[in-house]
């Protein structure tokens, strides 16, 4: 599974950027898709998460700013960001698991975006 993210960028705080993330290869048994975050210094966190079921889980801190949803393409999600925040930025990865019968799951990266908000 080959995982591709886009759609970083420098923003102003307050303004909006949108994530695309697609990911190809053996993917019929991606059970979630999500996308990731890490700050300089900081470690990776979780910023939201899809399932199959179309649940969605966002972290705290972007709660009513950031949206997950799919994209029209199979295998493919968009991270809606509003109301960037000068603590948003970072680089930011898709990440898609992929389900196995009598096994452990495997999870596949993207290369990663960068966002950077000045302030």
């Amino acid at each position: 599974v080959q995982v591709v993210e886009s759609g970083g960028g420098l923003v102003q705080a307050g303004g909006s950027l949108r994530l695309f993330c697609a990911a190809s290869g053996s993917t019929f048994s991606i059970n979630n898709m999500a996308w990731f975050r890490q700050a300089p210094e900081k470690e990776r966190e979780l910023v939201a998460l899809l399932s199959v079921g179309v649940d969605t889980n966002y972290a705290e801190s972007v709660k009513g700013r950031f949206t997950i949803s799919k994209g029209n393409a199979k295998d493919t999600v968009y991270l809606q960001m509003n109301n960037l925040k000068p603590e948003d930025t970072a680089v930011y990865y898709c990440r898609a698991r992929v389900r196995h019968i009598g096994a452990p799951p495997d999870v596949y990266w993207g290369q990663g975006t960068q966002v950077t908000v000045s302030s």
